[in-house]
């Protein structure tokens, strides 16, 4: 036992600082408790009412991406300055990322694409679940609403995806206990389940929402997602004006793609929670349209609803830009830039509604700068300032 413990702190002393973080505490990052109870507060705004903003463009085309929201920012006089920080994918050390983790915790916010991994080596950990368990982001959020026009498999699809972020299959915990035999651990905990139910619910009843559904797999992981389960009911007694229902995974999906209208806020574990995203939103016109927020108890970070590089459209000018649009939209709304917020909001509705400028994936054959064009068209018809708006 000695000689196992010397080991591991021998093997250990070798690694990065925030891989040793990762490889001595990804266990306890899922079991810390917060030092203050708070939903990512809005850090105090610098330089005459400004903010800065971490970006990172991460790959694929995420940096097309980013500078479609710089250039629009840039056109509106949106008060928020960007601390642009690239990870390269091929990296086979994690500086990239340690530099990025402290400048998000500098700046309280930010804005990125999916952050690729290509190296397979087994120290280079996956920088998105890095991201979110070095930052404590124990929830995302995902609002996926029914666009007017767009060619979809439903219509009058509002419902919200409450998704559990840092815990689950994404523990990050895995080992080869004999050769061949790989074991992958899922973690559950009381306290991080009761803080995403608390959220979730909290979330419903400050947005007028009506149910929440606890989605798991109970039936057969009876500990593990039990105890989400379970969780998820206690909490739920607190909150008797809201309904509350609980559904198997399984039948979540299929119930999704035959009456997603009987769902209101889903609550669900990590990788139930990514299933549940992709499903949702390629109901509804597909990966380009919906934001997703990542939110901690000190941090935010805010990105496209679905977690993909799109590396094979890279460059094409063919991509949707609008998640990532919508991602800036509630970052403004988040650091309380809200005349900007709506003024870009309703420029992304005019464009995609009224003038049905789509790119491919939504049917349609305009180009991403044909999008941005359009947006910056019905911002300048409104005149837009960081002073205010004026119409």
């Amino acid at each position: 036992m000695a000689l196992a413990v010397r080991f591991a702190k021998q093997s250990t002393e070798k690694l990065s600082p925030l891989l040793r973080r990762n490889f001595c505490s990804a266990y306890e990052l899922q079991h810390k408790n917060p030092i203050q109870k708070r939903i990512a507060a809005i850090p105090k705004a610098q330089y005459g009412g400004r903010h800065t903003v971490t970006m990172l463009p991460g790959g694929g085309i995420g940096l097309e991406l980013s500078n479609y929201v710089r250039e629009i920012f840039r056109y509106a006089g949106v008060p928020v300055d960007f601390e642009v920080i690239d990870i390269d994918p091929n990296s086979e050390t994690n500086d990239d990322l340690d530099y990025a983790i402290t400048s998000i915790k500098r700046n309280g916010v930010a804005i990125k694409g999916n952050i690729e991994t290509k190296s397979e080596a087994t120290g280079i950990i996956s920088r998105n679940v890095a991201l979110r368990n070095e930052l404590d982001l124990f929830v995302n959020v995902l609002h996926c609403k029914s666009y007017p026009g767009v060619r979809s498999h439903h219509k009058d699809i509002d419902l919200i995806v409450v998704r559990q972020n840092t815990e689950g299959e994404y523990a990050m915990l895995e080992h080869e206990s004999v050769r061949g035999v790989v074991e992958s651990l899922k973690i559950i905990t009381v306290e991080a389940s009761e803080r995403l139910s608390r959220f979730a619910f909290e979330y419903a009843r400050k947005n007028g929402r009506k149910k929440v559904t606890t989605i798991h797999k109970a039936n057969i992981m009876k500990l593990s997602d039990g105890c989400f389960l379970e969780t998820s009911k206690r909490i739920a007694k607190e909150y008797p004006d809201i309904e509350h229902n609980n559904m198997i995974i399984d039948n979540t999906c299929m119930q999704l793609v035959a009456k997603p209208q009987q769902f209101d806020v889903l609550l669900t574990t990590n990788l139930y929670g990514s299933i549940c995203t992709n499903v949702i939103c390629g109901l509804v016109g597909g990966a380009g349209l919906y934001s997703g927020r990542n939110y901690g108890d000190h941090y935010a970070v805010f990105e496209p609803g679905t977690r993909n590089t799109g590396s094979s459209i890279a460059g094409k000018n063919i991509c949707n830009p609008f998640a990532m649009l919508n991602a800036s939209v509630d970052m403004l709304n988040h650091l309380g830039h809200t005349q900007h917020a709506n003024a870009i909001s309703t420029a992304i509705y005019e464009t995609i509604v009224k003038d049905k400028i789509h790119t491919a994936d939504l049917g349609g054959t305009a180009s991403s700068t044909d999008c941005i064009q359009n947006v910056l068209k019905h911002l300048a018809a409104g005149q837009v300032s960081w002073h205010g708006l004026a119409n």
